[in-house]
């Protein structure tokens, strides 16, 4: 049975690097692993509809939206790989408030196994953000983000109960890369 593993996290809580330090890990143990990272799938399903890049995805009207998120979750729930982990947000802040990167409807379609939320200190995140010149951010005060985080655990055990899975909350504080990669490998591979 493939196991369907949910990672989100805030922007800042070094999400990609533990992801990217997952595959290696699991890799090396001989695991299966398949890295779905949803925008980029969501984008490359979009070009199906003639959509050249990223920006146009907004200009699509929330129906079209939520078909594409539709058609990505089906596409994810096919792949048959050991381990497939799911890289998504669980929420996208907007102009008209909090909206769910995985509402009921994907979460049904994809049926995870596991939901992994990543967090780290605020203050660190704050600094890691304001750093990050790879990436273009919104710089957002320390309290905006700690906000933030505590939305994310709400909306963790909230697709829980809809997903009816377990949720767990690792932390990535500056200097536990290892700690928490190892921590959700655990969890994954028991």
């Amino acid at each position: 049975m493939t196991k369907r593993v949910i990672i989100v996290g805030i922007p800042g809580v070094g999400k990609s690097t533990v992801i990217t330090n997952i595959l290696n890990t699991l890799s090396k143990q001989g695991v299966d692993v398949k890295i779905a990272e949803f925008g980029t799938l969501m984008f490359e399903q979009a070009k199906l509809f003639s959509i050249s890049n990223r920006d146009e995805l907004r200009k699509l009207t929330l129906e079209q939206q939520r078909s594409l998120q539709e058609i990505t979750a089906n596409y994810i729930y096919s792949l048959n790989n050991e381990v497939v982990i799911i890289d998504t947000h669980l929420f996208i802040n907007t102009v008209e408030g909090y909206y769910p990167g995985i509402p009921y409807k994907l979460l049904d379609i994809l049926k995870p196994t596991h939901l992994i939320l990543l967090t780290a200190h605020s203050e660190e995140v704050y600094e890691r953000r304001k750093t990050d010149i790879a990436r273009q951010r919104d710089l957002i005060t320390a309290d905006e983000i700690s906000n933030e985080l505590k939305i994310s655990k709400i909306m963790i055990a909230s697709s829980s109960i809809f997903s009816g899975c377990p949720f767990s909350i690792i932390q990535n504080n500056n200097g536990q890369l290892d700690e928490a990669t190892m921590r959700i490998c655990k969890t994954i591979i028991h």
